[in-house]
């Protein structure tokens, strides 16, 4: 059985799916808090729920019982609950469910992170380390290292509004970027589990073309036939703001912001020989949203 969590996420809920329909047996590590709606859609994949926390090591443990795998996609950056911060959930939580996958004798680990930045912020630190606790736990582990997801990045929420044409662009919007839908980040996770390829491997993922936030922009203007309003948020901003900000997570969204701009190109050739998952595309996004 494969222990996912973060399960009411946005690519955990996605990797309990796909689990769930090739008839592979799914717990989904949900929190008392957790939104009951979500928690009710895994119910109804026929999902078992466990209750807990990566902030409470006895739940883990207990989650940790019986179970194979352990896929996990946690972090307090989207979704953030009393007590949670990078320290809490992305460090010293991702630790505790290593131990506790280790005290159980699980055979696979599965840990989505992303690819080392030229950039020093707390959450990258966090991600890191764990890393390399991971690497050092005994566990054959593989660690998935995706760039952007499209649909957080080139989303209302962080200023790409496709709807009202607007686009706000963090830094030239002239790098390219390995742009990846997080449907298909889930398809790479499932697929580690019983791939040979990915057993102790650490691989970096992107889609299948690298675009320039303002290529993106293109794109969208052409499928949409009208221009978009285009700003540009200044990489020195993201500079300042990242050496202002107190606050670990906002650190963090601004060492993000400077990865954004200074783009990211992965070179999928080699691994989707070793994983044939047919890879969505920036078109294939935008006629979706649009």
């Amino acid at each position: 059985m494969n222990l996912i969590v973060g399960a009411t996420g946005l690519l955990g809920s996605e990797i309990c799916r796909l689990l769930a329909a090739e008839d592979k047996p799914v717990r989904a590590l949900v929190r008392p808090t957790s939104d009951q709606i979500k928690v009710a859609q895994l119910e109804s994949l026929n999902i078992e729920i466990a209750r807990g926390d990566l902030k409470d090591r006895p739940s883990l443990d207990a989650a940790c019982q019986g179970m194979t795998a352990v896929i996990s996609t946690a972090s307090s950056t989207l979704s953030r609950q009393e007590g949670d911060s990078i320290h809490t959930v992305d460090l010293e939580g991702q630790l505790n469910l290593v131990d506790a996958a280790k005290a159980a004798n699980i055979s696979r680990f599965v840990l989505i992170s992303f690819p080392p930045v030229d950039a020093e912020f707390p959450l990258q630190a966090a991600k890191r380390r764990v890393e390399e606790h991971l690497k050092s736990s005994g566990l054959t582990y593989s660690i998935l290292q995706p760039t952007f997801f499209m649909e957080v990045w080139l989303s209302p929420a962080l200023g790409f509004d496709a709807a009202n044409a607007k686009a706000q662009i963090y830094g030239s919007g002239e790098n390219k970027i390995s742009w990846i839908s997080y449907k298909d980040v889930a398809k790479f996770a499932v697929a580690s589990l019983d791939n040979p390829e990915a057993s102790n491997a650490v691989i970096e993922l992107g889609g299948p073309e690298a675009l320039s936030p303002l290529e993106v922009v293109r794109a969208f203007e052409e499928l949409q036939g009208r221009k978009f309003d285009v700003q540009h948020v200044p990489e020195e901003a993201l500079k300042e703001q990242s050496e202002g900000a107190s606050d670990p997570l906002q650190q963090s969204f601004a060492g993000l912001m400077l990865y954004y701009s200074q783009g990211d190109i992965i070179d999928m050739r080699k691994t989707l020989q070793n994983f044939p998952v047919r890879l969505t595309s920036i078109a294939d996004y935008a006629r979706a949203s649009s």
